[in-house]
């Protein structure tokens, strides 16, 4: 897995959602959506389960502070992701409350649990293309560093936006 340690990803989902994801190390990621339902959210240390399935395969999962959980099965090589996103009722009809940097509102991701209902489940199954992708390094702090703004992903692609 040497090689997926530090893998930068921009991918946008058949529904049109473009995600970024940056897999810091070998249990952690940092993330931000730009677009799609709870676009504007961004995320970093993230823990995950991290696993090489076969060559050119990685499968990546966790659960958010949210209680939303996230399974993501990545062919780089292919430039293909398949992802499922279980969001809880909370978060489908109240998507807004989870638009930030959501280290800074662990509490108010587990207040929101507890005050909304959780069930049923949101269940958002959809391939994905990957536009993007660049090994990064592993643990480099400047890659998920600042929120995500319009054209952010086509700066990234053109290299505007560098992460050195």
């Amino acid at each position: 897995m040497k090689e997926f340690i530090g893998a930068h990803f921009i991918y946008t989902y058949d529904n049109g959602w473009e995600y970024e994801l940056y897999v810091k190390n070998e249990n952690t990621i940092d993330y931000r959506i730009h677009s799609g339902m709870v676009g504007g959210r961004w995320v970093r240390d993230q823990k995950v389960d991290l696993v090489q399935l076969a060559d050119d395969v990685y499968k990546i999962s966790w659960t958010e502070p949210t209680g939303t959980d996230v399974c993501l099965n990545i062919m780089p090589e292919q430039k293909k992701l398949h992802g499922v996103i279980f969001f809880p009722k909370w978060v489908h009809e109240h998507p807004e409350i989870t638009v930030c940097f959501q280290n800074d509102f662990i509490n108010v991701m587990h207040e929101s649990r507890l005050k909304y209902e959780t069930y049923p489940k949101y269940v958002v199954p959809e391939f994905a293309t990957i536009t993007f992708a660049k090994n990064e390094g592993v643990n480099n702090e400047k890659v998920i560093a600042v929120a995500p703004y319009k054209g952010m992903t086509d700066d990234i692609r053109s290299g505007k936006l560098l992460f050195l």
